[in-house]
C-alpha cells in the first residue's frame, strides 16, 4: 500500500440539473475563457451550444469550465436549488456555499456542478452534514477517520472498475441490481447519501470539529494493506450486515455480521475499552430467528430514544424520522399493487405474496419474491427492494410481511411490513456510535467495534 506524499484533492458531483444557477462571492479566473468572473451567473444548453449569462450579458463558452479563486481564504461561490436527499422521504432543495474550485461539466443527460478542494477541507464538511457538530469528541474523531477511508478507498477502486463494472443481474426470473459509487464516471464522489453527505460551508464546522479532523488527520482504517471500504449508516436495527450481502459480491473481513452491543462487564470503566467479544449474534439468515429478532427489541448501541444522543446524529430533516429501531407501515392490495407498478414498471397484477428467499447476516433481505396474479420475480438486493416497496425508500430490508386476507378467494387485502433499522447496516452503525461516544468509548475503540481485524495507520501529513 503506497501512502500519499501530499494531500488529496478530489471533485464533489453536487447539482445536476438542465441549468445551473450559481454565484462567485469574490474573483475568479475561467482557464478555459481566459477571463475573470464575480456576481450571479447561469449556464445553460442552447441549440447553438452553451450559453453563460449574468444579467443582460449572454456569452457562448465552452464545456468543461472551471472557476478558480484568486484568494481561496476570502472567496466562495453558491449554487442555487441544490437537491438533498435524492429520492428518499426528506428530499428537498437548498441553496449552498462552497470553498474552492466551481467547475461545470454536460454529463448528457444533465450538466453538472462540481466542487474541487482538498480532502481534508472535505471532510470539515462532511461531518458537519452527517450529523450534528455538537455530538461526542470521540465520535467525531471515529467518523473523520471512516470518511476518510471510504473516500480513499472508492478514489482506488475507481481506477480498476470504471468500464468494466457490472451493478446488475437480470433473467427470466430475478432481478438484481445494487448501487454505488461507480455510477459516477465524472467526479470522484456525489455530495448526497449515496455517497456521503456534503454541503459545503453551509453547514457551519464547529471548533469540535475541526479539531476532530485536525487531531485524526491522515488517519485512515487499512485491511490486508489496503484502504477499508469504511461503510456506515444511521441504524443497524441492532445487527450489522456484510459488504456483499448489499453491493458487489467480495467479502471485506473488516465488514462482517456481529451483534451492535458489548455488555459492560466487558469494558473497563476507567477507559470504557473493550476487553472481551461482543454478546453472541443469532443465526439472522434463518426465517426463524429473523422473525424473532425483529419482532422484538433487542439491547444495542443504537436502541435508545436519548433525544440528546438522537439530535447530535440527526439533522434537522433527519428528526422527522421516528422509531427506525423499529418500525411498520401498512399498504392496502391497491395500495401495494399501484407502488410495486410505479417503483418496478412491471405490471404484477394484484400482489398475492412477498416471500423472503435469502437474508444477510443482519435479517435484512437480499432477495424478495413478488408473487403477482401476472408476474412473479425475485428483486434484491437491499437497495432495490426498498425502492420498491416504498414512494422513496423503507428505512431498511430487515422486515417482515404479515398478510390479512378477505372473505373471497386467496388474494390478501392487506399487506404489514414490521421491520428493524435504517440504511443498509454495514460498518459503522452512526446511532450505535454516538451512544457509545456519550459512554466514554475511545474512538479507536468505537472503529474497532464496527470494523473488527482493521489498523489505523496514518496515510499522509
Amino acid at each position: 500500500m503506497q501512502k500519499y506524499s501530499h494531500l488529496p484533492q478530489l471533485e464533489v458531483g453536487i447539482l445536476f440539473s438542465p441549468e445551473i444557477c450559481f454565484r462567485l462571492n469574490g474573483i475568479f479566473t475561467c482557464r478555459t475563457t481566459g477571463k475573470k468572473y464575480t456576481g450571479a451567473y447561469n449556464i445553460r444548453q442552447t441549440e447553438d451550444g452553451y450559453l453563460l449569462s449574468q444579467a443582460d450579458h449572454r456569452e457562448p463558452v465552452s464545456l468543461p469550465l472551471t472557476f478558480e479563486p484568486e484568494d481561496d481564504t476570502t472567496s466562495d461561490f453558491d449554487l442555487t436549488d441544490v437537491v438533498i436527499g435524492i429520492q428518499f422521504h426528506w428530499e428537498r432543495k437548498e441553496n449552498q456555499k462552497f470553498k474552492g474550485k466551481l467547475k461545470i461539466i454536460d454529463e448528457q443527460k444533465h450538466l453538472t456542478a462540481i466542487n474541487i478542494l482538498s480532502l481534508e477541507d472535505y471532510l470539515l464538511s462532511v461531518i458537519s452534514s452527517e450529523m450534528r457538530a455538537t455530538s461526542s469528541a470521540e465520535f467525531l474523531k471515529a467518523h473523520a477517520v471512516i470518511s476518510r477511508s471510504w473516500l480513499l478507498a472508492q478514489i482506488d477502486k475507481a481506477k480498476t472498475v470504471r468500464g468494466t463494472y457490472s451493478s446488475c443481474r437480470v433473467d427470466q426470473e430475478e432481478y438484481i441490481r445494487w448501487y454505488d459509487r461507480e455510477d459516477h464516471a465524472h467526479f470522484d464522489v456525489c455530495a448526497d447519501d449515496h455517497c456521503q453527505r456534503y454541503q459545503g460551508i453551509t453547514r457551519i464546522a464547529t471548533p469540535q470539529v475541526a479539531e476532530a479532523v485536525r487531531s485524526t488527520r491522515g488517519e485512515v482504517l487499512t485491511s490486508e494493506s489496503r484502504i477499508c471500504d469504511a461503510r456506515f449508516s444511521k441504524c443497524c436495527g441492532g445487527a450489522m450486515e456484510e459488504f456483499q450481502n448489499c453491493w458487489e459480491n467480495v467479502r471485506h473481513p473488516y465488514l462482517t455480521g456481529k451483534r451492535d452491543y458489548i455488555p459492560e462487564s466487558h469494558a473497563s470503566d476507567s477507559e470504557k475499552q473493550i476487553t472481551g467479544p461482543a454478546i453472541q449474534l443469532p443465526d439472522l439468515t434463518q426465517e426463524e430467528e429473523a422473525d424473532r429478532w425483529i419482532r422484538t427489541s433487542p439491547d444495542a448501541f443504537c436502541n435508545t430514544q436519548d433525544k440528546k444522543i438522537l439530535s447530535q446524529v440527526l439533522n434537522n430533516y433527519d428528526q422527522e424520522t421516528t422509531d427506525f429501531y423499529r418500525w411498520k407501515i401498512s399498504y392496502s392490495q391497491q395500495e401495494l399493487a399501484e407502488l410495486i407498478h410505479q417503483r418496478s414498471g412491471i405490471d404484477f397484477g394484484e400482489i398475492i405474496d412477498l416471500i423472503p428467499v435469502e437474508r444477510g447476516t443482519s435479517g435484512r433481505l437480499i432477495r424478495l419474491k413478488i408473487v403477482g396474479t401476472l408476474r412473479t420475480l425475485t428483486i434484491g438486493k437491499e437497495l432495490e427492494i426498498r425502492r420498491t416497496l416504498s414512494p422513496s425508500h423503507l428505512y431498511s430490508s430487515a422486515f417482515l410481511v404479515d398478510k390479512e386476507k378477505g372473505e373471497e378467494g386467496n388474494v390478501p387485502t392487506r399487506f404489514t411490513l414490521t421491520g428493524a433499522g435504517w440504511g443498509h447496516g454495514v460498518g459503522l452503525c452512526q446511532i450505535g456510535a454516538a451512544v457509545m461516544g456519550e459512554r466514554g468509548y475511545y474512538y479507536k475503540d468505537i472503529l474497532a467495534h464496527y470494523y473488527p481485524g482493521s489498523r489505523l495507520e496514518k496515510q499522509y501529513e
